[in-house]
């Protein structure tokens, strides 16, 4: 089977509205979009401490078989995300080469419901990874998927152009159409935080911030 490849058809957003993102933490995001939109917590990032903020292309392969993975690899766009709806943890759908060549092209990163390999390679590397294991065993290249269609992973529908934020809590999804008024709302967000941050170390309570005063002692 061939690769077959969707047109993609979504707005690219400005450098400038990308960057604005880049010290927003996923857990305000996913806080802000009713605490949903935040993958599955088994996809993590291969090498702590890392973090990115891009948007989405999409590979939906064919079990076990990364030859679209290579391809989109081989032609992602700059600040772009590699999104892989692996078939799980058994088989590697990225090593050392895809993700060599996805910081070629300066690819933002790579997340992968599913595993890679050549993990110190990887960390070496230095791209942003994330995945949900890690495995020897590699994966064929006959049998080809789709790019740029939507897909699920971790729970969370992604279609190509959404912004995906990761960091070390994880991966988060914020729908094309919803970015504008997300970051406003995560800005604010953030304001407060800082606000209840001092207020702690003023000597406030959090039971208090949040309003939770009525205890009953157990007899």
């Amino acid at each position: 089977m061939s690769v077959e490849i969707a047109k993609p058809d979504y707005e690219t957003l400005h450098p400038d509205e990308l960057a604005a993102w880049s010290f927003i933490p996923t857990t305000i995001v996913s806080d802000v979009m009713n605490r949903g939109m935040a993958l599955s917590g088994s996809i993590s990032p291969v090498i702590a401490g890392m973090r990115m903020y891009g948007q989405a292309r999409t590979v939906a392969p064919n079990p076990g078989d990364n030859s679209c993975v290579l391809w989109l690899a081989s032609h992602i766009r700059k600040g772009e995300v590699l999104i892989v709806a692996g078939d799980g943890p058994d088989v590697a759908m990225a090593g050392e080469l895809v993700v060599r060549q996805c910081r070629k092209l300066g690819a933002a990163g790579i997340v992968i419901d599913g595993a890679v390999r050549d993990r110190g390679a990887l960390e070496n590397l230095g791209l942003p990874v994330f995945a949900s294991g890690t495995t020897s065993r590699g994966p064929t290249k006959n049998f080809g998927g789709y790019i740029d269609v939507p897909i699920g992973i971790g729970g969370v529908s992604i279609s190509p152009g959404d912004l995906i934020i990761a960091d070390e809590d994880g991966v988060v999804v914020v729908p094309l159409q919803r970015v504008r008024p997300i970051l406003k709302m995560c800005q604010d967000v953030m304001q407060n935080e800082s606000k209840r941050i001092a207020d702690i170390e003023d000597g406030k309570l959090v039971c208090d911030m949040f309003g939770i005063i009525e205890v009953n002692y157990i007899k």
